[in-house]
């Protein structure tokens, strides 16, 4: 598969894509067998998740077209704009231990952390094509991200005449409970034991943490859908949402996060939400308005510098901490380890603030 996107001034010019390849194919500058997928402006108008959305649904289009769907037993996963390579190797050691038929929209763990066995392998794993073409036969698909999967879900529901199923990011327990849950009335497979247990193992970690992070006031930024399992996650943490800022959100995902704040009135009500605005918006509101910890990618190690609040790395892009994006944040796996990242931000905090003092104890 050769995917096509326009970007910068190909979008301003308003260069037809479709002429463009069929050109190609019949000038044998393409071959005319080779599958060229394609979206127009896909991060012009809106942002990177608008831009997924929009390839995603064009692969989708293009890889069925001509096909009609044979109803089977698979479930589409799809993770939306998700550059945790833990994530879709989380969501598959789920789908495996309860025996749930599964594909893949689209795979990408094996592309950013394939093993190196000293060979260069040029397309390591990923969602193969034939997966694309059966895709269309699922009994359904399942999106973790609403707000990058809104014209997919779209074309799926009214092309495909598929259910579509719009879940949140299954960051926590709340979240990921509803996933399982949701996987246990599509298929009728039972959630196992094991899980059940994981699941005991987060919230007895939550109870030994939960005198660190009970009461902390919190700063967020990023994109839509991790805001929202971020936001139920605190909540459940005994956390307080302070500001929330998302550049890249709208009116509906506003009124999603006030509905989450406001099933938790004692921890949610100091939280508001600030729409289309920016980390310099949030700079200005981290000083007049101190919190206790910031939640957002790398570049907000600037507002860590300038207000000296610590920074908890969560979301896209991470450049200057390794390996973070191998780590699940979803799922009881994924809770476990924000939780792990939460409270040990905290101590380290606390060590730094008594180094000096009888208060620098060894047990925490």
């Amino acid at each position: 598969m050769f995917a096509i996107s326009t970007t910068c001034m190909a979008e301003v010019i308003g260069d037809d894509l479709n002429a463009f390849i069929k050109k190609a194919k019949q000038q044998g500058v393409i071959p005319e067998q080779l599958p060229t997928p394609y979206s127009n402006t896909s991060s012009f108008t809106g942002s990177h998740i608008n831009g997924y959305d929009a390839m995603l649904r064009g692969i989708l289009s293009y890889g069925t077209q001509g096909l009609k769907a044979k109803r089977g037993e698979k479930i589409n996963i799809i993770l939306g704009f998700d550059t945790y390579s833990g994530n879709y190797r989380e969501i598959k050691r789920i789908l495996n231990m309860m025996e749930v038929p599964y594909i893949i929209l689209s795979d990408i763990s094996a592309t950013l952390d394939s093993p190196n066995f000293g060979e260069y392998q040029m397309y390591p794993g990923g969602t193969s094509l034939d997966e694309i073409k059966d895709s269309i036969n699922s009994k359904a698909t399942l999106a973790l991200q609403k707000y990058s999967t809104l014209k997919t879900g779209e074309f799926i529901r009214e092309v495909w005449g598929q259910t579509f199923i719009n879940l949140p990011y299954p960051i926590g327990i709340r979240n990921t409970d509803l996933l399982l849950d949701t996987l246990r009335d599509l298929t009728g497979k039972e959630i196992p034991q094991e899980l059940i247990e994981e699941r005991g193992r987060v919230v007895d970690a939550i109870i030994d943490s939960y005198f660190y992070i009970h009461g902390k006031r919190f700063a967020l930024i990023g994109d839509p859908d991790l805001l929202l399992g971020l936001l139920s996650f605190i909540l459940e943490l005994g956390g307080i949402p302070v500001h929330i800022v998302c550049t890249n959100g709208d009116e509906d995902f506003e009124k999603e996060a006030k509905e989450i704040l406001q099933r938790e009135p004692l921890f949610g009500s100091e939280g508001k939400i600030y729409l289309r605005k920016d980390m310099w918006h949030l700079r200005s509101l981290l000083f007049t308005e101190p919190v206790d910890l910031l939640i957002g990618n790398s570049y907000c190690k600037a507002l860590w510098k300038d207000t000296g609040i610590p920074l908890i790395r969560i979301g896209f892009p991470i450049f200057d901490r390794h390996h973070m994006h191998r780590y699940p944040i979803i799922g009881y796996s994924g809770a476990l380890n924000l939780l792990t990242l939460m409270v040990n931000t905290v101590l380290d905090e606390l060590d730094r603030e008594t180094k000096d003092s009888s208060s620098f104890d060894l047990i925490r």
